[in-house]
């Protein structure tokens, strides 16, 4: 018997399962489920006929992949991303099509405070998950990275070209992530791609360090927003929805014929928009006549006041773009949390130290976070996956 090599055994059944209308239902595994991004990516994979299975470490009752029902179609595996042969039993045993790798530790300034934690989750999850990948010969793989990945640079809108210069842990996280996973095409066949996404934001996130939940959450509450910078900073804003249609224009990408996605990376990004528009938005929206507070208080060192990716790569691959303009995409995640009032409290505990998964470095940190009326994160940017792997915190 001729064993052709993983590679081009990889390779076949992806092409197969691409030209076949009998595979076009996929078999799709996906980590960071239980985040924000994770769960979009969850439904939209259902909504087009995908079986989805989805991997819980611990109970996550605000999760929207909870609150709006997507847990209930989906297959829910328990355990740990660390955990290699549970990987390995499950993509194999499922016979997994396609697997969204966006689990991670991705607060930048936990990141910052808790660096081993952040490694083992965002660097060794992401070579775990890619050699169970290998191992079980999976035929696609999408790896979340991030637009922070590129660093501090002062040549935006930032392309795929670019290296990565990411200096702080979060950032270094995200480039050794995206750079090992993609060494799985040139040294192994495995077809993997890197979705370098902006800001995302939309119903669901229960980060309040992140600009859109706080707003949201304190005019809902009937508080007026403290803007913690002058205003001024931009941000790549991509409403979610639009984020997890890039993950699947990609994961689509990696079954084509010509390989030309294959150990690519992609940036996904909307439109820059300043701080003060984001929160004078969002007050309209809600009909609200408070005014935010600004503060004025300079940026963190490290932190560029303009970041913004140019999507063009993916657009001409794919046909991908952004359909949710701002005003629409805030409107819709106003409706979210109105709809969903309970995640706002639990929005409420993660940003307090008080959640029902709180880690040690929450513990010790508990007494130190702010007062109920928060001001403003001008926050970085960064993946939206739910953390799942990693071990006990510093």
């Amino acid at each position: 018997m001729v064993c052709e090599p993983p590679a081009t055994r990889i390779a076949a059944v992806a092409r197969r399962r691409c030209d076949d209308p009998r595979h076009m239902a996929r078999t799709v595994f996906l980590t960071g489920a239980y985040g924000a991004v994770g769960a979009w990516v969850a439904r939209a994979c259902l909504d087009r006929g995908d079986h989805v299975i989805v991997l819980r470490r611990d109970e996550v009752p605000g999760s929207p992949l909870v609150l709006d029902g997507t847990q209930d179609r989906c297959t829910v595996v328990h355990g740990d991303m660390l955990a290699a042969g549970l990987l390995e039993r499950v993509l194999a045993e499922h016979a997994v099509d396609t697997v969204f790798h966006l689990a991670a530790h991705s607060v930048v300034g936990t990141a910052q405070r808790s660096p081993l934690s952040t490694f083992e989750t965002n660097v060794r999850g992401t070579w775990v998950v890619m050699e169970a990948c290998r191992l079980v010969e999976v035929p696609t793989v999408v790896v979340a990275s991030s637009i922070m990945a590129y660093g501090d640079r002062g040549d935006r809108p930032y392309s795929e070209d670019h290296a990565l210069h990411g200096r702080r842990v979060y950032d270094v996280s995200k480039a050794a992530a995206d750079a090992i996973a993609r060494s799985y095409w040139d040294g192994y066949g495995v077809r993997v791609a890197a979705a370098r996404l902006a800001n995302v934001y939309g119903g669901g996130d229960l980060n309040r360090s992140r600009l859109v939940p706080d707003v949201v959450a304190a005019v809902l509450a009937g508080d007026a927003p403290v803007i913690r910078s002058d205003g001024t900073p931009q941000r790549d804003f991509l409403y979610v929805e639009d984020a997890a249609a890039a993950y699947l224009a990609i994961a689509g990408a990696l079954e084509r014929d010509d390989d030309v996605a294959c150990g690519a990376a992609f940036n996904a990004g909307g439109e820059p928009h300043a701080v003060s528009e984001i929160v004078d938005t969002i007050l309209r929206l809600a009909g609200s006549d408070l005014r935010p507070e600004i503060l004025g208080t300079p940026l963190p060192d490290g932190t560029s006041d303009r970041l913004s990716l140019d999507s063009s790569r993916l657009r001409e691959l794919t046909g991908w773009e952004p359909r949710v303009g701002l005003e629409e995409g805030l409107r819709r995640t106003l409706a979210w949390y109105r709809a969903h009032p309970s995640a706002l409290d639990v929005s409420y505990t993660r940003a307090h130290g008080r959640s029902l998964q709180m880690g040690r470095d929450q513990a010790q940190e508990g007494d130190r976070r702010r007062p109920p009326r928060q001001a403003v994160h001008e926050a970085r940017p960064g993946d939206h996956g739910r953390r799942e792997g990693g071990r006990r915190r510093p």
